[in-house]
């Protein structure tokens, strides 16, 4: 199995891909580009909807539309991606912090994390919101990312990308507690290689795919934090994974261009596409955002 271009989009940075089994289409951000996307591979379909500022992470909600994190803060968007309301503010400091990865969980809320972009004080925080309101469920982070949770629902993963770190959490569904925080893998950077986990999936046999941001690859892990396959992407910037299709047996990975080195880009010219490849486990369909919860 080998990594193919999907859509030749080439993103400044493409994130958060996630499939619609309703519309059998692929949902994606462009977070620098201020825009999600919607792909459907049947028809070869692309849309563009532009948003009125950095989005890093979004959820499909119940009734249609959308719960994204932006830099100010959590809204809801209607199904055209227009901001209807917001939810909750950005609490960190709007200037250097935004709302980057996140994912509706088992029962309906979002989890959405930020990113201290100058990467030195480790301000950002993994946040949970619901009907109660935004909570930081972890802090002291620089840049959060990962977010997937087991086939059980009884475990949630986590990452924090610049420290090489996936952590593992007991998760409570009912509560939305996530406890015994404990570490799942830690990556050994090299001066060649600074692979580290950034946008993550969990498959339904719960194994977790991480890809790797400036590793050129995506890992597949046992869920015992054991190494199980890797594979070679045509882009220096892997973003994050999702499964789709019809029976969620493709993976899609989206990938980032903007910053990068001009040999780079020259050496890989699809940087900032989404590329794919059949697999044999297929995924875990998304959870929709419950406003009620």
């Amino acid at each position: 199995m080998s990594l193919t271009v999907a859509l030749d989009v080439r993103a400044e940075l493409g994130e958060c891909p996630k499939w619609s089994v309703e519309e059998q289409a692929l949902f994606f951000v462009d977070i620098k580009g201020k825009a999600l996307h919607r792909y459907k591979p049947s028809t070869g379909g692309h849309d563009v909807m532009a948003m009125p500022e950095e989005i890093g992470c979004y959820g499909f909600r119940k009734g249609g539309g959308f719960i994204a994190g932006f830099r100010s803060g959590i809204w809801l968007l209607d199904a055209s991606g227009v901001p209807e309301t917001k939810l909750a503010e950005n609490p960190e400091d709007q200037r250097t912090s935004r709302f980057n990865d996140g994912r509706v969980d088992p029962v309906g809320r979002f989890l959405a994390g930020t990113i201290d972009e100058p990467k030195a004080g480790g301000k950002a925080h993994l946040y949970r919101y619901d009907r109660r309101g935004l909570v930081p469920m972890a802090g002291g982070l620089l840049t959060s990312n990962g977010v997937a949770f087991s086939p059980d629902r009884r475990t949630l993963y986590h990452s924090d990308t610049p420290t090489f770190t996936v952590w593992r959490y007991a998760y409570d569904p009912a509560t939305g507690e996530a406890t015994d925080k404990t570490l799942f893998v830690r990556l050994e950077p090299t001066e060649t290689d600074r692979g580290r986990p950034d946008g993550a999936a969990v498959d339904s046999d719960g194994c977790y795919w991480t890809a790797l941001f400036e590793g050129g690859r995506i890992q597949r892990y046992s869920p015992e934090g054991r190494l199980m396959a890797e594979y070679a992407v045509p882009a220096r910037c892997p973003t994050m994974v999702s499964f789709g299709g019809p029976d969620l047996k493709t993976l899609y990975v989206t990938s980032a261009r903007t910053g990068r080195p001009a040999e780079e880009l020259a050496e890989f010219p699809h940087s900032g596409s989404v590329f794919s490849m059949p697999v044999d486990v297929p995924g875990q369909p998304e959870y929709r955002f419950d406003p009620a919860v």
